[in-house]
């Protein structure tokens, strides 16, 4: 079977890693990828044999040259990661006859006061937010080791890029894209300004893997390794405390919710804790997953490569002669041609269809980039299981009702239309059915199984449309030992080995989130997604299997092929990068006021001279507004919930203001791409529950009212929970 991307031709102009890892995922799907100019590795996290392998990684499966090709005229030209080098781009773009399609990528974007900054990993690392809640509670912040937000810009980039040249091969023009690194890793934490602006708490550094509003999810040491644990709900903890053998803990009323269990951290810390150092992490896995607690090993690099259930999926593959990160989702083709039904619209994916079944973050950001490029998304929910994003308490009385009013589901469900079906009954299942009869993508992260047992499977659905796409995002995936784990977005941070390459060596393994791999996750879902709908002409509908630990992998890649080439556990630094000379926080003028410094050579460090007690007498801006004049990466560290305010995304434009029933005016965040130089419009906003039962249900189905009504009579469809 054909490649998916096999028809594309795409030149990649020099670039740093966002640059090369979004050519790598095209590179990897089958098109034709011709790396020309420098070859960037600066501030790589890890030096010697380990740089050289990383770069082998990122650079695979690509054509490398010393000139443009002669007689080649490509699909998307990909340029970055400076203003200097777009312009670069732009002139070599104007000479060809056919004009390509061109990803300007960079680290800030063109407007803003940030335009011109010198961005790095750990620069973006601070300014997103992310930096701000790590460490311990009364010390100073601590930046991530790595190469995160440029892996998230380079596959936002992709995303982008695919969906465009899928709407252009459908004649909907588009010249440029332009996205930048900054904008794009803030998928972490772009829910802070929706919150703030509706009055919600101000982001607090707790301590080193604490973070709220939960818990326990956090980890554990046991007798032999790392254990994580994430207990959220009533259940969880209840079975929790049973399986370490503390009962009447579950029924402490000093503990009863999250958010006492939060303010209580502490001191549950010195009870749970010994109770679990006296376990063995395997067998308190495995009791726990039987119980649908979600727990999962925190491995090092070694003990992450020899997992035998990343290795029976096939999770790594053998690059250069050191081991790296496979794709983390397989497409499996169904062997047959097809194309979609079309349909009027705007935006490049107009006349895509796409039903979305997922909850929470992962599944619906990734429909949320479909709705914002323009395809029609059903969002589809039970009025008895709701999407879990209403809230935990959202069955609670309320005017307006608690389950339509929380910040952060907005903003991950705009431009969606809203059903409720229950999927339980043979009715309800029966409408879904005949909804995938003329859609083009099914998303659905439920429980692994949950779909198959109610005779919803990808295989079910093809059978009646041989064409839709099918993606399953299980935390582990749909094959292996650990396929059926239950797991949160903490839950899949902790099992993919990330918490050993973070932090300060004497502390435990550190989480950086409170559920890192949910957003992540949501951008590979979508970039597989655009993969297979690109290539179906070719291969028909696509089956996918995405695990959302795999999609991590991308970004600990550098400390995987680490380990394999040295076979030597990367060591944990704290805030200083390996390869640098100096990396840190310095205090700043104000209350918890930070500024983070990334210098490259003694030289640089020497001429600033004290530069603790010059950063102490200024605000972190303004620091780092004369540190960049000066040619050094700096800036703020921003707390998640000050991006609302913050100068750069202000000018930029990237906070919307949306109007929505029972909320009001309220804040969003836009995409995170501009596309001719503009962003994607906001259309429609997030549906409350049912609020569009009616209209598709006729409008798709040709379902009169008599019909609508006997479907709200019988609770298949409904606008309340029940």
């Amino acid at each position: 079977m054909r490649a998916h991307l096999d028809e594309l031709v795409v030149l990649e102009l020099g670039g740093d890693i966002a640059t090369r890892y979004c050519g790598r995922l095209f590179a990897a799907h089958g098109a034709r990828v011709i790396a020309v100019g420098v070859r960037h590795n600066s501030q790589l996290a890890y030096g010697g044999a380990s740089a050289t392998a990383y770069a082998a990684w990122l650079d695979h499966g690509k054509e490398i040259a010393t000139a443009l090709p002669a007689g080649i005229t490509p699909d998307l030209i990909i340029a970055g990661q400076t203003q200097a080098d777009i312009g670069h781009a732009e002139a070599i773009v104007a000479s060809f006859a056919r004009q390509p399609l061109l990803l300007a990528l960079t680290w800030f974007g063109a407007i803003g006061p940030c335009a011109d900054w010198r961005g790095t990993d750990g620069i973006i690392q601070a300014m997103s937010g992310v930096a701000y809640a790590i460490g311990p509670a009364e010390g100073q912040p601590t930046i991530p080791q790595g190469h995160a937000p440029q892996i998230v810009g380079g596959a936002t980039g992709f995303i982008a890029s695919l969906a465009v040249l899928l709407g252009r091969r459908n004649g909907r023009p588009c010249e440029r894209i332009d996205t930048n690194i900054f904008e794009a890793f803030l998928c972490l934490t772009e829910g802070g300004g929706p919150s703030v602006a509706a009055g919600g708490p101000a982001t607090k550094r707790r301590g080193v893997n604490l973070f709220g509003p939960v818990y326990p999810q956090t980890i554990f040491p046991t007798s032999d390794g790392w254990i994580g644990v994430s207990a959220l709900t009533p259940l969880q903890w209840k079975e929790l405390c049973a399986l370490i053998g503390l009962p009447d803990l579950a029924q402490d009323p000093r503990y009863e919710t999250t958010d006492l269990r939060l303010a209580a951290a502490l001191a549950l810390d010195d009870i749970l804790g010994p109770a679990i150092l006296k376990l063995k992490t395997d067998e308190f896995l495995l009791a726990g997953q039987a119980r649908r607690v979600p727990l999962a090993p925190v491995p090092d690099m070694a003990g992450l490569l020899q997992t035998p259930h990343w290795r029976e999926r096939g999770s790594f593959e053998a690059i250069a002669g050191v081991e790296g990160p496979a794709m983390p989702f397989r497409l499996n083709g169904r062997g047959a041609g097809a194309v979609s039904a079309g349909a009027k619209g705007a935006g490049p994916l107009a006349g895509i269809r796409v039903l979305d079944l997922s909850m929470g973050w992962s599944g619906p950001l990734a429909g949320r980039h479909f709705a914002d490029l323009g395809a029609g998304v059903i969002k589809i929910e039970g009025c008895a299981h709701m999407d879990w994003w209403r809230g935990w308490n959202a069955l609670e009385a309320g005017d307006p009702p608690p389950y339509e009013t929380k910040s952060n589901f907005n903003p991950v469900n705009r431009n969606k239309r809203g059903i409720t079906l229950d999927l339980r009954s043979k009715r309800g299942r029966e409408i879904l059915i005949a909804l995938a009869a003329d859609a083009d993508l099914l998303i659905e992260n439920y429980a692994p199984g949950v779909l198959n047992g109610m005779g919803l499977s990808a295989a079910a659905l093809a059978s009646v449309n041989p064409r839709l796409s099918y993606i399953s995002m299980g935390a582990f995936g749909s094959t292996g030992p650990w396929s059926g784990f239950r797991a949160y977005g903490s839950t899949t941070e902790q099992a993919a080995g990330m918490p050993f390459l973070h932090g300060d060596a004497a502390w435990p393994p550190v989480m950086q989130h409170t559920a890192y791999g949910d957003p992540i996750a949501g951008i590979y879902a979508a970039a597989a997604s655009l993969i297979a709908l690109y290539g179906r002409h070719n291969t028909g509908g696509v089956t996918i299997d995405l695990s959302q630990v795999e999609c991590l992998f991308q970004l600990a890649a550098d400390g995987i092929v680490a380990q394999s080439a040295t076979g030597e556990a990367p060591k944990r630094t704290g805030s200083k990068r390996a390869t640098g000379f100096w990396r840190g926080c310095l205090r700043c003028e104000g209350d918890d006021a930070w500024l983070a410094v990334d210098i490259d050579t003694e030289a640089q460090y020497d001429a600033l001279g004290d530069l603790a007690a010059w950063a102490a007498t200024r605000t972190p801006r303004d620091a780092a507004a004369e540190l960049q004049r000066m040619g050094l990466a700096a800036g703020p560290v921003t707390p998640g919930t000050s991006l609302f305010d913050d100068p750069q995304l202000v000018a930029a434009g990237f906070w919307l203001r949306g109007h929505r029933r029972y909320v009001g005016d309220h804040v969003l965040p836009r995409a995170p791409y501009l596309l001719d130089g503009q962003a994607p419009a906001l259309h429609r906003p997030t549906p409350t529950l049912g609020e569009h039962n009616e209209e598709v249900l006729a409008q798709l189905l040709g379902l009169t009212e008599a019909d609508i009504a006997t479907l709200e009579h019988d609770n298949i469809i409904g606008t309340k929970p029940v």
